[in-house]
């Protein structure tokens, strides 16, 4: 246990804080939502490693950094409803909802969604909602507050944008590998948007992710 709380307290000095991760709400949530109880049983070891860590099926965990990142860049509040896309092993989930009024989580792949469940069960949430589907081109006629897809996209399909309530926030991933950029677009207006480039990432495609047209000889 003690070999346990430093490697979490190494995670968050060494990798967490100088990623610009500096908000004492977001570095103390990192210590109560244990990162480890989200991580297959035989990764357990690389729980605070600086890595993705594979969740099979193509899926993957984030980094720590971007994790965290991700987090404090939405400035989440108790108002918020978020679209979550891609739950993977329900750890984002579960930081998400510390902080949101509500998530709905969208997996495509249906035994990642059930695993997330069982994770999220200590938890005890009643504002989060794992729903299976695909995401990658927008879910439901609803509209969000913060929307997060935690898989990359080559080109971001215009109905995440449109899907955003007036101040609300859209964190993805966009570019082709091995150049991608994190992205904060915030709904200024019916027909304003704002974008922010948050940082260099690289991370595996949405399934289904929109391409854009490319020329062929």
């Amino acid at each position: 246990m003690q070999n346990m709380e430093q490697a979490r307290f190494n995670m968050i000095e060494q990798q967490i804080r100088p990623c610009e991760v500096l908000e004492k709400r977001i570095l103390e949530l990192l210590k109560h939502v244990r990162r480890e109880h989200f991580v297959p049983d035989e990764k357990k070891g690389l729980a605070f490693a600086d890595m993705e860590i594979p969740l099979g099926h193509g899926a993957a965990m984030w980094q720590p950094k971007l994790e965290a990142r991700t987090v404090q860049e939405l400035h989440l509040t108790r108002n918020d409803r978020v679209l979550e896309v891609g739950t993977g092993s329900g750890y984002l989930t579960a930081l998400l909802s510390s902080l949101a009024g509500h998530v709905t989580s969208v997996e495509i792949v249906p035994e990642l969604s059930a695993v997330a469940k069982q994770n999220l069960s200590a938890y005890h949430r009643d504002n989060i909602v794992l729903e299976t589907g695909d995401a990658s081109h927008g879910w439901g006629k609803g509209t969000y507050d913060v929307i997060v897809l935690t898989g990359s996209t080559p080109v971001l399909p215009e109905v995440f944008q449109n899907s955003l309530n007036i101040g609300g926030r859209l964190f993805a991933i966009v570019g082709d590998a091995p150049v991608m950029e994190a992205e904060l677009i915030t709904r200024i207006a019916p027909d304003v948007f704002e974008t922010v480039n948050i940082m260099e990432s690289c991370v595996a495609p949405l399934r289904h992710a929109e391409q854009p047209k490319r020329f062929v000889f």
